[in-house]
């Protein structure tokens, strides 16, 4: 009989298939944690992901090739293991293996080390992780595949890949219910913070228990597949178990050239896109797009190009350049009269979406006081934030910048001297202070901040003497942040000088624990914490309208994102509505103004309202000489950069790919734009690649002559327009309203 030649290696008595079986083990075993993982989060998504057949084929077809890749990577220790493990003792004894075994890894990963140094001018500091596989390696030949030690460590390794799969699928749906997403960027920031993390954790769900029952779990699935796991192997050689290892080696790198973490995002829905990924996947890929060289990923314009249109779209009536310098931002500001040197406060509260705000139709009347303070205020409806982390906030806020690819500019190196908010307040006497509630390592907040114009205050400079009611991991509870915050308020007012504090608050953000008795709704709650968050804005504005200086501070009430990103498309305008208030009541009439406003418009518009004359490289806008139409806002997550323009949401994304749509305000849900509009392109492109540019280039740093005194116009040539919208008039200021233009409602 005619037989086809079968390799030997592929036989059922085959000695390299007898070593190999357990990466079968882990392959099945994967894959079937990944199945039911995918399984569990679309039923999490309910209504959200429509069980059609092509959006359920999409989701577990795209998810298993995702799977296939991510077991690839995740299998390496044990390929590793299978591999360098003798199968038995030979003429060399197991010590003088291990030695030479160990001077061989030593000198491999000494020329790697150099090599990477030489390459890439590389040092230890930031080439460490090379040693990790090198360490795992050393104790390897220390013992033989086929004796007993061989087999418990084979299953103790097994326990320990099985438990850690099992624990990442648990850690994904927490992850998901928090985010709606797999894990992406924010993942990798929280494991950067372990101590905040691991305490939210511990504070907001029942770790032990969750812990213990992975075990028993765990153990089960061992039982099941243990015969899987016994040693057997009837004399493999090295050379031929490298064949093995060289073929996943082949394998992983055609799988990184091939493969990227955009590639599942072709349908319509995000939920679906999101349930095609690999939480594994996504959080390495996270993991290696944290710095987007902009120029690299994003599609660009010529830099002429780019900079001519920013420089055009940046002019405002009351803005002039001040060089001809075709790559310089800097304008002066000027307005009409004396400058008000009126004490600020900005309040960037934790997660405060629109959507909590009765005044916003929630039924709830969990923000009474939010909601009678619109009617005393000057109220803007169409605010949209930059970012869904709260350091893209608090970027927007102090910088008043589009949002960068990547990491957020308080996290970058060379992030000092910046011109900042606080930059223009100081230039005035005033000290400026960044206060937050816990410690603000976090995010990198107390170097950036003390970095930039501001002194940073933190959790640590509560008094010990001091009342707190209450804290958790992120910090103590609002009111003792406002506690603190007043009693600097009181220090700098008692030495002379105006104040311009940013508070950053934490109640807002799980576990939700403040102190009891202060809200009827439950503590651990997120209504709860809304609730709360309310009752300690109104418990401090009465408590600052006791001090002298209560009538000459503007207090200015916004969020720094909303409380949920997720959404059927990329960029969910809807997830990205936050309100805003700037309340004095001596001395801004109260208005609410219906026009599209971005983050970073909030700066120059508080500038403008206080009628300072200055010089300013912001790239937002003071509304209130703003022409109608020329609105914008950059709504963006770490690595999907929208601009918000004309009703036209476009979309740039790695890979110089785009989407540009009609969003739908309400819901977020968005119809693709077709054809697509080019000028809008080259808008949104010339934003973000000059913005990434001057940061790049060390160009949005302060410089000395941006304390250069701008004179202020005389009353007889105010520049806002007919056009422009009817602004508040500062007590004192001599500039008249201008007639107002667009669709702001009357005052309450």
């Amino acid at each position: 009989m005619l037989e086809l030649p079968v390799p030997s290696a592929f036989t059922p008595t085959s000695p390299l298939r007898q070593r190999f079986r357990p990466l079968w083990w882990l392959v099945i075993t994967f894959l079937l944690i990944s199945l039911a993982t995918r399984v569990v989060l679309l039923v999490m998504s309910g209504g959200e992901v429509p069980h059609t057949p092509l959006n359920l084929l999409y989701a577990f077809g795209v998810g298993l090739g995702y799977d296939l890749v991510t077991c690839v990577y995740v299998a390496w220790p044990l390929v590793l293991l299978l591999w360098i493990v003798p199968t038995r003792a030979g003429r060399m004894s197991g010590l003088w293996r291990w030695q030479l075994s160990a001077v061989a890894l030593l000198l491999t990963c000494a020329l790697f080390l150099i090599a990477l140094h030489l390459m890439y001018h590389a040092t230890l500091k930031t080439t460490w992780p090379v040693l990790l596989p090198f360490l795992f390696m050393l104790p390897l030949t220390a013992f033989t595949y086929t004796s007993r030690t061989g087999q418990w460590v084979l299953y103790g390794f097994a326990l320990l890949l099985l438990y850690g799969l099992l624990f990442v699928a648990a850690s994904e749906l927490v992850f998901w219910n928090e985010f709606s997403v797999r894990f992406n960027f924010i993942a990798v920031d929280y494991l950067v913070y372990t101590t905040e993390v691991i305490g939210n954790i511990r504070e907001s769900y029942p770790i032990g228990l969750w812990l213990a029952l992975l075990a028993a779990i765990t153990l089960v699935l061992f039982a099941l597949g243990r015969r899987a796991l016994r040693v057997c192997d009837d004399g493999s050689r090295f050379w031929q178990r490298g064949k093995v290892a060289l073929l996943w080696l082949v394998l992983t790198v055609i799988s990184v050239a091939a493969v990227n973490g955009g590639m599942k995002d072709h349908t319509g829905n995000n939920y679906v896109n999101e349930l095609a990924g690999n939480g594994i996947y996504q959080f390495f890929n996270a993991f290696r797009s944290n710095h987007l060289d902009y120029a690299k990923f994003y599609r660009t314009l010529p830099d002429d190009e780019a900079f001519r249109r920013v420089r055009e779209m940046l002019k405002t009536p009351e803005a002039t350049y001040v060089s001809d310098d075709p790559r310089d931002l800097t304008r002066a500001i000027r307005r009409v009269g004396p400058e008000q040197r009126l004490n600020v406060v900005l309040i960037s509260v934790e997660s405060l979406s629109g959507d909590y705000l009765g005044t916003f139709g929630n039924p709830d009347h969990i923000t009474p006081y939010l909601d009678s303070l619109v009617g005393q205020s000057l109220f803007f409806d169409q605010l949209y934030a930059n970012g869904t982390r709260t350091v893209r906030g608090l970027e927007a806020l102090a910088l008043s910048v589009p949002p960068t690819p990547g990491d957020s500019l308080l996290k970058e190196r060379n992030n000092e001297n910046l011109f900042s908010l606080a930059s223009v307040f100081n230039d005035r006497g005033y000290q400026s202070d960044f206060v937050y509630g816990g410690y603000g390592e976090f995010d990198n907040m107390n170097y950036f901040f003390g970095h930039n114009g501001y002194r940073a205050v933190d959790r640590r400079d509560i008094p010990k003497s001091a009342t707190i009611h209450s804290e958790n991991v992120w910090g103590v509870s609002d009111e003792d942040l406002y506690t603190l915050a007043m009693g600097r308020m009181d220090q700098i007012h008692a030495e002379g000088k105006p104040f311009f504090l940013h508070l950053m608050t934490t109640s807002n953000h799980r576990p939700y624990t403040f102190p009891e008795g202060r809200v009827k709704q439950p503590n651990g709650t997120r209504q709860g914490a809304v609730a709360y968050t309310d009752w300690a804005i109104g418990d401090f504005i009465r408590r600052a309208r006791e001090k002298s200086y209560f009538d000459d501070t503007v207090f200015v009430i916004t969020a720094d994102h909303c409380a949920s990103s997720a959404g059927k498309t990329s960029v969910p305008v809807n997830r990205y509505h936050v309100p805003l208030w700037i309340y004095a009541p001596k001395h801004i009439a109260p208005q609410r103004v219906d026009r599209l406003m971005g983050q970073v418009d909030i700066a120059p518009t508080l500038l403008g309202l206080l009628n300072f004359s200055y010089r300013s490289r912001f790239f937002g806008y003071d509304l209130f000489q703003l022409e109608p139409g020329r609105e914008r806002a950059f709504p963006a997550t770490y690595e999907k950069l929208g601009y918000l323009h004309r009703d036209v949401l476009t979309v740039l994304e790695p890979g110089r790919k785009l989407e540009q749509m009609k969003p739908d305000y309400a819901t977020g849900d968005a119809v693709p734009l077709q054809p697509q509009d080019e000028e809008e392109i080259a808008q949104t492109v010339a934003y973000y690649q000059v913005a990434s540019e001057l940061f790049k280039r060390g160009q949005l740093v302060r410089r000395p002559t941006d304390a250069t005194a701008v004179e202020p116009l005389p009353a007889a040539a105010s520049p806002v327009p007919a056009a422009a919208s009817s602004a508040p008039t500062p007590a004192g200021s001599t500039a008249a309203p201008a007639a107002a233009g667009s669709a702001a409602a009357p005052a309450h």
